[in-house]
């Protein structure tokens, strides 16, 4: 989890921190994992009794610290939805972790941070409806199958079509991009959904998976973003939302690079992207 600790680093020697920028979450209760995760698989998991299947599914060896740390994320991410609702604009430095399912792990996700807070949301009162808008390059399998049947919960997923997961499911709006799109075509096509999906759905909250795989050197992406790109991609989406009067959180989701100081500085675009977005958001 190295690239954790490298964001905030990097985010902090840039300047773009100040500790009072900063707020540190509350562990979420069972009760609210539970709106979108089976009571009996999040036991398993806490009390590192995961199947082989299920362990081989994840891709990460159970520990305590793992399990208190992912707990912690996703408390990281409904607090950013909070401070979103507040503010009009928030930013995580984790979440995104949206191959996780109901009842099981996949991918290197345990708990689905996105369908959480969207249900979250929705049962609280506080948004009537949500839009998530998913562009990690892989496909947001787990949000797709969890939200299935919510209909007050839109999903959006942009992502590399021939790349994992092998068997897609069914997001409200899924675009399969071709191995080795490039920045021209990606922001086209992002520029087109948001056309069509913003007034068609009508979202009164947005969540962002920003992911970092979609750039040109990530392991595991197969597109090829650059720095630029993935900038612009950001700019795009939150601006999009700030101007439409629209409260947005952002999460860092996938990013795949031995060089992970590198890694670090590329999930940290976003919250760049976001300060300089942040201006319009307070003259809103």
């Amino acid at each position: 989890m190295e690239k954790f600790r490298l964001l905030h680093a990097h985010l902090h020697d840039s300047g773009l921190l100040a500790e009072c920028q900063l707020h540190s979450p509350e562990l979420p209760s069972v009760d609210v994992l539970a709106r979108a995760h089976c009571r009996a698989y999040i036991e398993r998991y806490q009390s590192g009794q995961l199947g082989k299947d299920e362990q081989r599914r994840l891709g990460l060896p159970w520990s305590e610290a793992l399990a208190q740390r992912t707990i912690r994320a996703v408390g990281g991410s409904l607090l950013t939805a909070d401070l979103a609702l507040q503010h009009g604009m928030a930013c995580h430095l984790a979440g995104g972790t949206h191959h996780a399912h109901y009842d099981h792990p996949a991918g290197f996700c345990i708990y689905n941070d996105l369908a959480i807070v969207a249900l979250e949301l929705l049962h609280s009162g506080r948004a009537e409806r949500v839009l998530i808008v998913d562009c990690d390059v892989h496909q947001g399998d787990g949000t797709a199958r969890i939200l299935a049947d919510v209909p007050e919960a839109v999903t959006l997923s942009l992502h590399c079509e021939k790349n994992y997961p092998a068997r897609k499911a069914l997001s409200d709006w899924d675009i399969g991009l071709p191995i080795g799109m490039g920045d021209a075509d990606y922001l086209t096509t992002l520029e087109q959904a948001l056309d069509y999906l913003l007034p068609l759905t009508q979202p009164d909250f947005i969540i962002y998976d920003a992911g970092a795989d979609v750039h040109a050197d990530d392991a595991l992406g197969y597109l090829k973003l650059s720095d630029a790109g993935m900038a612009a991609r950001d700019t795009l989406v939150l601006r999009r939302a700030v101007h439409a009067g629209i409260p947005v959180m952002a999460v860092i989701g996938g990013g795949y690079d031995r060089d992970r100081v590198a890694l670090a500085k590329r999930h940290g675009i976003v919250h760049h992207c976001a300060a300089k977005v942040w201006p319009d958001c307070m003259g809103r």
